[in-house]
């Protein structure tokens, strides 16, 4: 890893409260009595009945959705032996991804022992918290004797990840690699490179699914695993060849499947070269493969390759896998994770790979149209169908070979469950950037003399959809490049409005201003010295094509920089010549888009009608169907002056004359958030059921207080906010914008520009 990505890697987990993971009320605890029933004297009767029956603390704790992972630091991710303080980032990642993926709670726990006996005795006392153990980097042999005993001792899922994550992704993908070669797999003659935990779980799997043990040569830093060596522990025994062979190379010659678990530059392109018609090389070896993808496919136009980068296709990533198989075992409360669980993994993932890919995946990928083939042989692991498809297969694998507690008979029921958890609705932020990454466009940043802005925007060209060009003072944005060191943004144009040399375009923006403003009271004087001000210089830079989308507004009032976007730059006339800011609320309960929040401060019915027009336009260009709710103080009718009185009017028209929209209010707050409350006091409404996921609010104070509160108070994050109406792709971030709050509508920006591209 570079210094620059050291430099990021460290700021990510110190910054704001230190590490990645937070402990979180589930339960309400603002008043005494919810205390007292989480606590004493209400705790005890949860307690009595799990003392009736153990099966209770499933009902009454988390323990049925909380996971261990656990670990004693002797095997982290490819660094070696760093011991259990070290090896915390690594299980509070582990943590990040079980919620993230599965909506599974997560412990991480280091052990500071490498003695296998205490190391199995600590688990085995802890482990009435838990609903699963999940084991990691821990060293070979070790991590085989840890798992087989805890997996004998423990009636809850066992699984060493680094072995059984591993060989699934990877038996998965030879699978359908076997397929798309025409070949057999108890026939095909296999090499594996290394002889460690995963090594040997991924040809233990690829056996129990065909291959025959005859056909497979391990090889480990001293050769071929063969009857001649006398230096072999009983787990490297299991795999003597009977071939009469001694290197690496001499087992290539002829293999169809080449599977690397080693070290990089274990395998040559000669080598490559002597190996069957159409081989398949899984170079698993992290960071750098065995053998690069570019050696490896210039060596041979036939070859099937998979590595554990992200960088090429095909990679093997055990996100794929353990988040999806803990949530089917902890579902049916398994009392293990065996090899029919495993077995049911392997092809769910394997047959998702076959399916059409949803276009999320072809967008947050960069790919027009991913298709079952040599490039796309394992499902991408930003595939949102991952948890309907492996999930329910191993639940159902646990329930079919026996081990399963509980069993669910409503399969169709169980994924939306599975949905509803990771709540796909809250991804769309990750959904933008993806669209984002399609094509790179030209960002002009006005008020680029800070920190923040120019951090956002090197990160926004890292992510590969930003050509930025900075307006502003050249010497101070030099000054903070070179302070932080974002040293790349040195190669990005940098433009000083009262340079000299920019004379030649401020006269003619000016001159253009003029043309533009002359009979709405602005002198051709005026025009000209608005040119000295960054964010009409940078307007004009996007009104003249020499951008292709504008961020600004960072250090400038939001009032004072709309302002100077809209003498420059057209109101969309498609958008009935009218402007207003939407923030999107990300929450757990999924999204939420507030409008107007930054433009109209009290508007008409006219103008709320307008305001609802544009915002359910805007949403519907990002794929989501909008549910509308118009909220102010009173519910239908009860109140006839104010913005009660404005809203119905507005409805009135909106039903009138847009019944495609999805709208109803007056209403207050509660009502719309709450389905079951509104269909029960006002069946009439046209929202009848339908979860609510747009609020247009009365005025612009309720709306910015609204969004301010979800974003200190609730937790939630917040995009925005993004001006609706104009002409051009063009944003405004608040005073001071956080550097993720600028990446977002960065991303948000390039979006609307590459639309305006297409048009």
């Amino acid at each position: 890893m570079s210094k620059k990505h050291n430099k990021a890697a460290l700021l990510y987990h110190s910054e704001k409260r230190p590490g990645k993971i937070e402990v979180v009320p589930t339960k309400a605890y603002s008043t005494q009595r919810d205390l007292g029933l989480a606590y004493s004297p209400g705790v005890a009767a949860p307690c009595l009945e799990i003392k009736k029956n153990n099966e209770n603390v499933y009902k009454y704790t988390a323990k049925s959705n909380l996971v261990a992972v656990i670990t004693n630091g002797t095997a982290v991710l490819g660094l070696g032996n760093l011991g259990p303080l070290a090896s915390k980032p690594v299980m509070e990642g582990k943590g990040l991804l079980f919620k993230i993926f599965a909506d599974i709670d997560v412990f991480d726990i280091e052990l500071d022992t490498e003695d296998i006996d205490k190391f199995v005795e600590t688990v085995k006392i802890m482990a009435p918290t838990f609903g699963g153990i999940n084991l990691e980097d821990i060293k070979s042999p070790e991590c085989f004797e840890i798992e087989r005993r805890l997996v004998q001792l423990l009636d809850i899922p066992v699984m060493h990840d680094d072995q059984h994550g591993t060989a699934i992704i990877s038996a998965a993908g030879i699978i359908n690699a076997i397929e798309l070669c025409n070949k057999k797999l108890a026939e095909a003659k296999i090499v594996i490179s290394g002889a460690g935990a995963a090594a040997m779980a991924c040809t233990r799997l690829i056996l129990s699914l065909g291959a025959r043990k005859e056909n497979v040569v391990m090889c480990d830093s001293k050769g071929v695993i063969n009857q001649e060596r006398d230096n072999l522990n009983k787990y490297k025994k299991e795999f003597i060849s009977q071939r009469k062979i001694k290197t690496l190379a001499q087992a290539m010659e002829g293999a169809d499947i080449f599977l690397g678990l080693s070290v990089k530059n274990a395998v040559s392109k000669d080598m490559v070269k002597t190996m069957a018609k159409n081989p398949i090389i899984f170079a698993m070896a992290n960071p750098d493969p065995e053998i690069s993808y570019e050696e490896a496919t210039n060596a041979r136009a036939d070859v099937i390759m998979a590595t554990g980068r992200s960088d090429y296709p095909n990679q093997v990533n055990n996100v794929l896998g353990f988040p999806f198989i803990f949530r089917g075992a902890l579902d049916v409360k398994a009392t293990c994770i065996n090899e029919e669980m495993k077995k049911a993994a392997v092809y769910a993932i394997a047959e998702l790979a076959k399916e059409n890919v949803p276009e999320e995946v072809n967008t947050a990928y960069r790919t027009k149209h991913l298709t079952f083939g040599k490039e796309y042989i394992i499902p991408k692991p930003l595939d949102p169908r991952l948890i309907t498809k492996v999930a329910p297969a191993v639940a159902k694998a646990a329930i079919k070979s026996g081990v399963a507690q509980f069993e669910i008979t409503d399969w169709e029921a169980y994924n939306e469950t599975l949905l509803a958890r990771v709540g796909y609705d809250n991804k769309l932020i990750r959904k933008i950037h993806a669209q984002a990454k399609r094509a790179r466009q030209r960002v002009v940043y006005a008020d680029a003399g800070n920190y923040n802005v120019l951090r956002a925007a090197q990160i926004a060209m890292h992510d590969g959809y930003a050509d930025p060009i900075f307006v502003g003072n050249t010497a101070k944005i030099k000054s903070i490049i070179k302070e932080y060191q974002l040293n790349d943004l040195l190669e990005k144009p940098i433009i000083n409005p009262r340079d000299d040399n920019e004379r030649w375009r401020r006269d003619r923006n000016g001159i253009y201003l003029y043309s533009k403003r002359s009979r709405k009271g602005t002198s051709r004087y005026e025009a000209a010295k608005k040119m000295y001000n960054s964010n009409y210089f940078a307007a004009m830079m996007l009104e003249f094509g020499e951008a292709d989308a504008l961020i600004t507004g960072f250090s400038t009032k939001y009032s004072d920089a709309l302002a100077s976007i809209q003498e420059v730059i057209t109101c969309d006339q498609k958008c009935m010549k009218h402007i207003a800011g939407m923030y999107i609320i990300q929450t757990k309960h999924g999204n939420f888009f507030f409008a107007d929040t930054t433009v109209n401060i009290q508007p008409t019915a006219e103008t709320l009608v307008k305001t609802t027009i544009l915002t359910h336009k805007t949403i519907k260009k990002m794929g989501i169907d909008p549910k509308i709710a118009m909220v102010a103080y009173s519910n239908f009718g009860t109140s006839k002056v104010g913005s009660p009185s404005r809203i119905s009017k507005a409805i009135e028209v909106l039903h009138k004359e847009h019944p495609e929209i999805v709208v109803d209010g007056e209403m207050q707050m509660n009502f719309a958030l709450n389905p079951a409350l509104r269909e029960k006091k006002f069946p009439f409404t046209k929202l009848k059921n339908n979860k609510i996921n747009t609020i247009i609010f009365p005025n612009l104070s309720s709306g910015n207080i609204a969004y301010k509160m979800m974003q200190e108070i609730g937790n939630a994050e917040v995009l925005g906010p993004i001006l609706m109406g104009i002409e051009k792709p063009v944003n405004i971030v608040q005073l001071e914008a956080s550097v993720q709050e600028i990446v977002n509508l960065t991303a948000v920006t390039v979006v609307d520009a590459q639309l305006a591209n297409k048009k």
